[in-house]
């Protein structure tokens, strides 16, 4: 029989994984994509149809659903030894399910640390500590380098449209804004609905709009502007504000050319 290891999850489970897993599910798109950085495609055995990255690697993968509706038969099918989920971007009633059948480690990130602390617990799972250390070394000095900018600007950072949904206080979405030095206008927690009306009674500074999880276009640059005139509305790489898992290496550089660009605001 394998050996196995008992490891804690950020909702602080203790989950019995077999050492060394060679049947591993990733249904988190960051995630996924932090495997293949650590080397583990061999393992990995099926993904969301969400999982874009790495393009070449996920696209011979097993497809189990999307985040939020995956394939529970499909999964089974593929009998893992290793679900790798999240709090937020899954359902709670299905990863439950699963958990019946297969050990589920399950991450739950608000900030920077929190996403550090899941990239060292699944190169501890996979043992991949050398690899992990490169990468956490790398974010924590971009990071570092990261000069936040020198105004006072409020910010609405808008994830959907129909209704208009804008990420709050408590996510890592505000937390990457902060080390921004940008002031998130909202003080509502979570992913807060809002209406025009409330949008200008808040009257932020800048304005992002996000390429995801709904893909705002240029055309809604303009519809912005034309709601909020004295604000800066910018599109931007949502996988650089809510990845949490390897694109954190290209986040701090990728933030230093916003701060640039707002900065040089006349």
């Amino acid at each position: 029989m394998p050996s196995k290891k008992s490891h804690t999850d950020q909702l602080g489970r203790e989950v019995t994984i077999p050492a060394n897993p060679k049947r591993i599910i990733s249904v988190v798109p960051s995630q996924t994509e932090l495997l293949f950085y650590l080397g583990l495609q061999e393992q990995v055995v099926g993904v969301t149809k969400f999982c874009i990255h790495p393009a070449t690697g996920v696209a011979a993968k097993a497809k189990i659903g999307g985040t939020k509706q995956l394939d529970i038969e499909k999964i089974k099918s593929l009998q893992p030894d290793l679900i790798i989920a999240n709090k937020e971007e899954n359902e709670r009633s299905q990863i439950e399910e699963l958990m019946n059948y297969f050990p589920v480690w399950i991450s739950d990130v608000y900030d920077l640390p929190g996403a550090l602390q899941m990239i060292e617990n699944i190169s501890d799972i996979t043992d991949k500590p050398t690899e992990a250390r490169k990468l956490i070394s790398d974010i924590e000095e971009g990071f570092q380098q990261l000069v936040p900018i020198t105004k006072q600007l409020s910010v609405a950072y808008l994830i959907w449209r129909k209704p208009y949904m804008t990420a709050g206080n408590e996510t890592y979405i505000d937390d990457m804004l902060s080390r921004c030095g940008l002031v998130n206008c909202l003080n509502d927690t979570r992913y807060p609905e809002v209406d025009a009306s409330k949008l200008a009674e808040l009257n932020p500074d800048v304005v992002l709009l996000s390429s995801e999880p709904y893909p705002f276009k240029q055309r809604h640059v303009d519809e912005f502007k034309s709601m909020l005139p004295n604000a800066r509305v910018l599109l931007v790489d949502g996988e650089m504000f809510s990845w949490y898992g390897s694109r954190l290496q290209f986040a701090s550089k990728y933030f230093a050319e916003i701060i640039k660009m707002l900065e040089n605001q006349s």
